[in-house]
């Protein structure tokens, strides 16, 4: 049975905690297993929107469902963007304040609040386009505070040595989603009534969202956050809790080591002010590093993902109505890729696996680039290539993720992910823009040659960063990777 060993309020008033510990020195149980599906589910879901938002935006158009013109749908994934920018940012910082399960609750709740009222938009005048441009900004409002909060939430309850697999694989999970957001409009487009299957086609989410909805009123609250912000009782409570989940799969816990305690005085919450301080006054090193491989993953996945079809129809005479069904093979190398290598972010490194994906994806695009101008692809190769890349670079992606998790504090790492994903996302939104202008009417090769390119040299540029000022957080305790702002142990500040 598990020793009430989690906090102790010593006589200087601070808190000293083997929580961190506790929670490292787990092995795999079916309660990690319930984390992953409870909460890993976000990923999933925001593949499936932006796929399906994409399937059906030229059947908005037609005159029997909304008769949107081509502006009025290009607004709904901007305004889609936006409200997952504006949501991260928002639930960020009420999940740094108020608790990762009260705000994987909600933004839970207000993705599948958004996306079943989008169903409902009945027309396109004035009222109705505000209607459904609203819905648009709370289901991606959602989306976003779903990052911040639940990437949180996996690494501060995930044990240390399995904490890189969980969380590149759970990210690569996006294009699960993506598969499901395909078929299921493929399906749906091609076997109803347009004006029936694009509002079920947009309710196939909230379903999805619906069935995870108990596992996660069910989830325990980060003992990590909770001892961090002095409520000792509750951690320990919640540790207990997890700990005979894992004994009654049959594990022997192992004795733990007290020389691994830490001592904590809670403070008070942080702003976004006080967050930019402490980005970068005390950690401009680990702040560039995450803005880089944030930046050049999200500017070269949009420039892809929204642009694949363009490729496809205006280069290689693919049937418009045909073409979506080419990213479900796009989609799987996206996903295989993270479930099949991402334990060797644990094994081999952070710095190496991160620097080696983000590298060899940008080299990989370099070849494709020059097989692309000497006419020697097809829309299948040309698929199979892209497949084969983001084989490689969605790993790299993910990491992006994990690595802007675990380098920074826990008092602000929900803010800093919402900070660097709201980045990430601002600077991807020139992706499409600059790739669509090259792209045209398909009638010149050589524009688009130069435009891959530039992608290739800019995923470069994330793995070299990486590979120059990447943190080695391979098995080590997140308190160990970045020490807690509240910590006022002799343990050394981790800073840079």
């Amino acid at each position: 049975m598990a020793q009430d060993l989690g906090s102790q309020a010593p006589a200087s008033g601070t808190i000293r905690s083997l929580i961190p510990a506790r929670i490292d020195r787990l092995s795999w149980s079916p309660f990690h297993t319930r984390i992953i599906l409870a909460l890993g589910t976000a990923w999933v879901l925001d593949g499936l929107e932006i796929t399906v938002a994409s399937a059906v935006g030229p059947v908005l158009a037609e005159q029997e469902t909304l008769a949107l013109s081509s502006t009025q749908v290009g607004l709904i994934a901007t305004v889609y963007l936006l409200g997952e920018v504006f949501g991260a940012l928002f639930f960020g910082r009420l999940s740094d304040a108020l608790g990762r399960k009260n705000l994987f609750i909600i933004t839970l709740g207000v993705y599948l609040g958004g996306n079943a009222l989008t169903a409902l938009t009945w027309g396109n005048g004035p009222a109705a386009l505000v209607f459904l441009y609203l819905t648009r900004f709370i289901a991606g409002a959602g989306i976003g505070g779903e990052y911040a909060a639940i990437n949180s939430a996996i690494d501060e309850m995930m044990p240390a040595k399995y904490r890189g697999r969980v969380d590149i694989g759970v990210n690569g999970t996006y294009w699960g989603g993506a598969i499901i957001g395909t078929l299921g409009t493929y399906i749906l487009l091609n076997n109803m009534d347009l004006n029936w299957a694009w509002r079920i086609g947009f309710l196939i989410g909230p379903v999805i969202g619906l069935a995870i909805w108990g596992l996660r009123r069910h989830l325990p609250e980060s003992p990590r956050w909770l001892i961090m912000h002095g409520r000792e009782d509750e951690a320990e409570e919640n540790i207990a809790r997890i700990e005979r989940a894992v004994e009654a799969s049959g594990q022997t816990l192992p004795p733990l080591d007290e020389s691994k305690a830490i001592d904590i005085r809670p403070s008070r919450p942080h702003g976004y002010l006080s967050l930019l301080r402490v980005l970068f006054r005390v950690y401009p090193s680990r702040s560039t590093l995450g803005a880089t491989l944030m930046i050049t993953q999200s500017f070269l996945y949009n420039a892809i993902f929204f642009t694949y079809t363009l490729v496809l129809t205006k280069f290689y005479g693919v049937d418009e109505k045909t073409a979506p069904l080419y990213l479900v093979a796009f989609a799987a190398g996206n996903l295989i890729g993270p479930l099949t290598i991402g334990r060797l972010f644990d094994t081999v490194g952070r710095r190496k696996m991160i620097a080696g994906t983000y590298i060899l994806s940008g080299v990989l695009l370099a070849i494709t680039a020059v097989l692309f101008h000497q006419g020697v692809l097809n829309a299948t190769t040309q698929t199979i290539a892209w497949s084969v890349i983001f084989f490689f670079a969605s790993a790299g992606a993910s990491s992006a993720y994990l690595t802007v998790s675990e380098i920074f504090p826990l008092e602000i790492r929900a803010q800093a992910i919402a900070v660097f994903f709201a980045i990430a996302q601002c600077f991807g939104a020139i992706g499409p823009v600059f790739y669509g202008a090259l792209i045209g009417e398909g009638e010149d090769p050589g524009r688009l040659f130069i435009g891959f390119l530039i992608g290739a040299a800019v995923m470069a540029v994330g793995g070299i960063v990486e590979w120059i000022i990447g943190i080695d957080a391979e098995g080590k305790s997140l308190e160990d990777v970045a020490t807690p702002l509240s910590a006022v142990s002799t343990r050394p500040r981790a800073t840079g």
